[in-house]
């Protein structure tokens, strides 16, 4: 008798992919224009490293309410492309609008609007994730959205390099550039991205925004927030960056090296947590995030920011899959775009007294205290993971 044959591995599927390639157009858009934009502040606009903090952190919180209530409302309706089409048009059409900026007001304002659209598609694209693939290869399928993600941020920025060093365009004509890419990332959900039928059916019962989660959840939720006090906008890093010699012209490439380092490592990194478990790979990629901000605390020269941006970038490998991938892993199915929302609201609101206080410790105290900080607080976070991880790890 001829043996049987082995069973197939579980394919991504055509969700995953054209996710990919959205995720690719629209960080490539939106990288034309965020490395260059903390040297727009505060050469061009004369703006102070704490504004660009309120900058970043405002924008960020922004989207992170809106996260939470465009999944619970997903979950909802049993939808998740709506959101995901309008979020992607709000952004494309608002960011390049930096190009006729002329105050840092007005740089926070059309940030917020970029981030409004941010808010509406982030949490239903990541349950339409896990909608969308086997639960066994959950952490590859994040790892691959995310790496789409990363290469988009490794091209943009050196489109924006070559525009600015060859062709000799400003800032603010590289900025209206941006345009392009991202109506490729519309054009990609329009017709590539196509919804899961829920078989779960709706309940009718009320708004419960915490208890149907479990303490699992919020065990790894409070974790989380912890973390992301420590974790403030990269902006910081690269004004650091920029301290230790690394020219304006060379930004875009040093952001570039640590995304294709980011674009690498994620898919890895992602199955990893698939074989290993999440809190495991967490831990990993979370320590190798305190070691790199102790190292920027005490730099010196500019290639110690050009090897530091390269070794960032595995920590994003090690953990953009497994964190997300644990969330969808420890909740019900028909909870996922709420959980997401929970989940990108903790990171949200986290970001804004994080970016505030490294800003003001960067200013009064200076970057290296700052860095210290960071670390810190990674560390701590990561002790936390350790023990939250006793109670996730049976259900992941």
């Amino acid at each position: 008798m001829p043996a049987p044959a082995a069973p197939s591995r579980p394919k991504l599927g055509r969700n995953v992919v054209a996710l990919g390639l959205v995720s690719f157009f629209t960080d490539m858009s939106s990288e034309m224009i965020y490395p260059l934009l903390p040297v727009f502040l505060t050469v061009t606009l004369g703006a102070s490293a704490a504004y660009v903090g309120v900058i970043e952190g405002t924008a960020e919180s922004i989207a992170a309410l809106l996260k939470l209530a465009s999944g619970w409302w997903s979950d909802r309706i049993r939808a998740r492309k709506p959101f995901v089409l309008v979020g992607y048009l709000i952004a494309t059409f608002t960011r390049p609008l930096v190009a006729v900026a002329q105050s840092a007001w007005q740089v926070l304002g059309i940030r917020a609007a970029d981030r409004v659209g941010k808010g509406l598609r982030s949490s239903p694209r990541d349950a339409l994730i896990a909608d969308s693939v086997d639960p066994s290869i959950r952490g590859r399928a994040y790892g691959f959205q995310r790496a789409w993600d990363n290469a988009g941020a490794v091209a943009g920025p050196l489109i924006a390099f070559g525009l600015l060093q060859w062709e000799g365009l400003t800032l603010r004509h590289v900025f209206w550039l941006a345009l392009a890419p991202g109506l490729f990332a519309v054009a990609t959900v329009v017709w590539g991205v196509r919804e899961v039928p829920k078989k779960v059916e709706r309940s009718g019962a009320p708004l419960d925004l915490r208890r149907p989660m479990g303490r699992r959840f919020w065990a790894y939720l409070a974790v989380v927030f912890v973390f992301t006090l420590g974790n403030s906008t990269d902006a910081f890093l690269l004004l650091r960056a920029n301290q230790l010699g690394v020219s304006v012209a060379l930004t875009p490439i040093i952001w570039a090296l640590l995304n294709g380092v980011k674009s690498a490592t994620n898919t890895p990194g992602g199955a990893l947590s698939d074989r290993i478990g999440r809190p495991a790979t967490l831990v990993v990629g979370w320590l190798f995030y305190a070691l790199v901000y102790l190292a920027f605390a005490h730099a010196t020269r500019a290639w110690h920011a050009w090897a530091l941006f390269a070794v960032y970038g595995i920590y994003f490998g090690f953990a953009e899959g497994a964190e997300r991938a644990l969330v969808a892993d420890i909740v019900a199915p028909e909870l996922r775009g709420t959980a997401f929302g929970w989940f990108n609201l903790a990171i949200g609101l986290g970001a804004l007294p994080a970016s505030l206080i490294f800003g003001v410790v960067w200013d009064r105290v200076g970057p290296s205290a700052a860095f210290t900080l960071g670390a810190t607080l990674a560390l701590v976070a990561t002790a936390g993971l350790l023990v939250a991880g006793r109670s996730t790890r049976a259900a992941a």
